[in-house]
């Protein structure tokens, strides 16, 4: 049971046209999805820095972590 109206593949496909949807949009597809990377990547960094000062400022500066870590 056919539901395009193509009998059989054994055709030149440029006759045929296009034979998937969007066609001619996977520039704009590829584009918007490196700027959602991108931008998620930021997101996550600004997260995790704001995280990281949090904790430093919980527990005092630079250096007494250091001390801390190191047992002095």
């Amino acid at each position: 049971m056919a539901t395009t109206g193509i009998e059989s593949w054994a055709v030149d496909l440029k006759d045929i046209g296009a034979i998937y949807p969007f066609q001619g949009t996977e520039g704009l597809f590829v584009l918007a999805g490196v700027v959602l990377w991108l931008g998620w990547h930021l997101i996550q960094i600004r997260a995790e820095n704001d995280e990281y000062d949090g904790i430093i400022s919980r527990h005092g500066d630079d250096a007494s972590i250091n001390e801390a870590l190191e047992g002095e």
